[in-house]
């Protein structure tokens, strides 16, 4: 079998060790990108690639971060066995000294590749933690000095080795610049969008590696990262990004919030390019509008940044359709289009509602946050059975309250709960909740720091008791390479809509991570 990828660092080395333990592992190809397969989660194997571990040293200094390669040092291993492919310098006794073949590749960065609309789509390079330290060099052989380094156990290759007992499957990735957006057109495609002020954001369709798309694990494919399909630029930062079912047409939302930009995916060429403008009258120079689709014939917009301002607009005339119609002036965090006449909304003070546009606005509402709480600002989405048997609505606040409502009885939370968060976010407006497409009673969080929550609301009792996550994602913290304590924080995530316990989600760093987490209590 082929040796570690060099410029990989840790995460190649692990994957050889544990693959010459027998582990289907491997690397993803094209930098360091992590993907593991089913049936990695073996006690006695983990042990012994433990054991490996402690007896590799080496030096790298070089790695691939961003899509940008940069060139490998002479370096030299010392390890148990010969790797296969390297250049053997000097044989010792039960050893072997191996120099690894310096990468001479000039840097390649694939944001100044083909822009969109001409030659090939580009493909985004994968990353991973990074190589170990080097120690001070020491005499050997005939005197002359070689650099050694030792592999030791911290926290982010404990968590390495842990990982492959914790997902089916888990892919690293890196894009050019971060994301507050992750649309799903279909379930083999997303759309992401840079957020930056004083600058263009890229607005892009990716398509997911070809593994992610089969129902089935049917071993190695030769294409395993996401692929740009098209691109664009945006002169704002872009918020949010609804993408209009059974169109080529999208939506997004930013600042400055006196418009909405209607955006067409061409469908002879790579493009993305903006076509109109929808105008928002309530212009706040802090505020943007938050977005939601109605999906019919005719297509609506649903839009405000207040309660005031909240109306539903003509995707193709932009005639006004609905409007709230009063003077309410509480800041809106989230919209969700529940079926062709109704939808739901939260506000940032943690009052919600169901509104039923064919009538004029009466909302069924719950006017204050869950009792316990304290304050601070709020989002929601509706989905799930919960414990009854129709939808419910999860309320996340940024103090890490989690209340879950029937929506047939807002006035009375079933249950609430303080999640397993340390900190309050220090980014309200990047808190997300979400409920699990495919599993009735698991929902995830995001927006407190570097990590995902999923919970299981069923193992929920009662009401202010402590809830302790089904699963926590920690790769975003633990494969940044900057340590615990300067961790990325995630921006967003979603749930993919056919594979159950398949996530995605992003950071700050500009990580995309896609994993497939394995439920250890067959809870859910």
């Amino acid at each position: 079998m082929p040796g570690p990828v060099p410029g990989a660092g840790f995460s190649s080395r692990l994957c050889h060790l544990l693959a010459q333990a027998g582990l289907s592992c491997f690397l993803a190809c094209k930098g360091s990108c992590l993907h593991y397969t089913a049936g990695l989660c073996l006690p006695h194997l983990i042990s012994s690639s433990r054991q490996a571990l402690r007896g590799v040293s080496g030096t790298h200094k070089g790695e691939r971060r961003a899509g940008i390669q940069t060139p490998l040092s002479a370096s030299s291993l010392r390890l148990p066995w010969l790797l296969p492919g390297e250049a053997l310098t000097q044989p010792s006794e039960g050893t072997a000294r191996l120099r690894l073949r310096p990468n001479t590749s000039p840097p390649r960065p694939w944001r100044e590749a083909t822009p969109p609309g001409k030659g090939r789509p580009r493909t985004l390079l994968a990353r991973g933690p990074r190589g170990p330290r080097e120690v001070p060099r020491r005499k050997w052989g005939g005197g002359s000095e070689e650099p050694e380094a030792t592999v030791a156990m911290e926290p982010a290759e404990d968590w390495l080795v842990e990982s492959l007992r914790l997902y089916q499957d888990f892919h690293a990735f890196d894009l050019s610049e971060a994301t507050r957006v992750l649309e799903w057109i279909g379930d083999k495609g997303v759309f992401v969008a840079g957020y930056e002020s004083r600058k263009k954001n890229e607005i892009l369709h990716l398509t997911l590696p070809f593994r992610l798309s089969v129902k089935e694990n049917q071993g190695l494919f030769p294409e395993r990262d996401f692929k740009v399909r098209h691109g664009g630029f945006s002169d704002r930062p872009v918020f949010d990004l609804k993408h209009v079912p059974d169109t080529r047409l999208l939506v997004t939302s930013g600042l400055p919030g006196c418009y909405l930009q209607v955006w067409q995916v061409a469908e002879d060429s790579d493009v993305i390019q903006a076509v109109s403008t929808i105008a928002v009258h309530e212009k706040e120079g802090h505020l943007w509008p938050r977005v939601a689709i109605f999906s019919s014939v005719a297509p609506g917009i649903l839009h405000g940044v207040r309660l005031s301002s909240l109306k539903v607009v003509d995707l193709e005339s932009q005639k006004t359709m609905y409007t709230s119609g009063v003077s309410d002036s509480d800041e809106l965090s989230s919209l969700q289009v529940l079926d062709a006449h109704t939808f739901a909304f939260c506000c940032t003070s943690g009052r919600l509602g169901l509104v039923d546009t064919r009538q004029k606005w009466a909302p069924s509402e719950n006017l204050s946050p869950c009792p316990g709480s304290g304050g601070g600002r709020w989002c929601a989405e509706v989905g799930g059975r919960g414990r009854g048997p129709g939808p419910h609505i999860a309320s996340l606040g940024s103090d890490g309250h989690l209340c879950l409502l029937d929506c047939r009885d807002l006035s009375h939370p079933e249950s609430s709960v303080q999640c397993a968060v340390s900190t309050p976010s220090p980014a309200p407006e990047l808190l997300r909740v979400t409920w699990a497409p495919g599993l009735d009673n698991c929902l995830a969080i995001s927006g407190f720091d570097g990590t995902v929550q999923v919970y299981d609301v069923m193992s929920w009792d009662g009401m202010g008791g402590q809830a302790e996550p089904l699963f926590t994602h920690r790769g975003h913290v633990f494969l940044d390479g900057n340590g615990i304590d300067t961790a990325p924080l995630v921006t967003t995530h979603t749930w993919h809509p056919q594979k159950p316990r398949t996530l995605l989600s992003a950071a700050s760093d500009a990580s995309l991570h896609v994993w497939d987490w394995v439920d250890l209590r067959a809870s859910c």
